[in-house]
């Protein structure tokens, strides 16, 4: 018999989508939010509310962690009770985005208490999330992926094992170099054009059958258009730990800063 009971902590815009594949593969989620809103949307969806963190826990043999920050992560793994009430042999999955250094140091806490532990950051934003087709990148031990894949696979078209623990987060970090990358250069491009009389609805679609194709262009004002600086700060961070010169990233990173879904959208007005 494969894992039946699940949880999920965080049940947000993102957490709230993948919870609802979860119940709707078969799965049996247990979950918790710190706001009354999500909670009540994810009870209306299947989903059977816990008062903390360590009563999902208890009730899971696969945790899926969405919430926002690393301090939230391990708050809601170390300090909650999570890791005393989960079963030996259970799998934590991180989804929420972390510092690869963030995701060892954890894989080491659940060590102490014989539970796995993944990083499993996803990609592809929130359109995905609500059609359950998320790229899901996991890193750690093959054990850990084996017993959590069919879990991830109920929100992820692609779950793929990319290395050991920390590597799921060094893949998304690279995953966003590029795409910030082409999200800079489709601003700057298309603002320039749309200023020389471009229809800018048409210029897309013509681009997505040339060598300037790229995701981002084709999803161009319809993303959220939002992405956490924090992000970006930990792809500088791990290049200046490294010694690698990134000047390209370090440019974008400052582009970025004045990007938002508005004045992405203006461009195809």
């Amino acid at each position: 018999m494969g894992v039946r009971r699940t949880g999920m902590i965080g049940l947000g815009a993102m957490g709230f989508q993948m919870a609802r594949h979860m119940v709707s593969k078969g799965f049996e989620v247990t979950g918790c939010d710190i706001a009354p809103g999500p909670v009540a949307r994810a009870a209306d969806a299947g989903v059977k509310i816990a008062g903390n963190a360590a009563e999902v826990g208890a009730h899971s043999d696969v945790v899926i962690v969405m919430v926002a920050t690393d301090k939230q992560v391990k708050d809601v793994i170390v300090h909650s009770g999570l890791l005393e009430q989960m079963p030996a042999g259970g799998v934590i999955c991180v989804s929420s985005s972390t510092s690869p250094e963030t995701a060892r140091e954890l894989e080491a806490a659940c060590d102490k208490y014989r539970i796995g532990f993944l990083d499993t950051p996803v990609v592809l934003g929130q359109e995905a999330a609500d059609n359950g087709t998320l790229t899901v990148f996991c890193g750690g031990r093959a054990e850990a992926f084996e017993k959590a894949q069919p879990v991830l696979s109920a929100f992820g078209a692609n779950v793929m094992h990319v290395g050991g623990c920390g590597m799921g987060q060094l893949t998304k970090t690279a995953n966003n170099m590029l795409l910030w990358a082409c999200m800079a250069a489709n601003y700057e491009v298309l603002g320039l054009m749309k200023q020389m009389g471009a229809d800018i609805p048409k210029l897309v679609g013509a681009l997505q059958h040339s060598s300037g194709a790229n995701w981002s262009l084709e999803k161009w004002g319809r993303s959220t258009g939002k992405w956490a600086e924090k992000d970006m700060d930990v792809a500088l961070e791990l290049a200046q730990h490294a010694k690698v010169a990134v000047p390209l990233s370090a440019l974008v990173d400052q582009l970025m800063k004045g990007l938002n879904q508005d004045r992405m959208k203006a461009l195809l007005a």
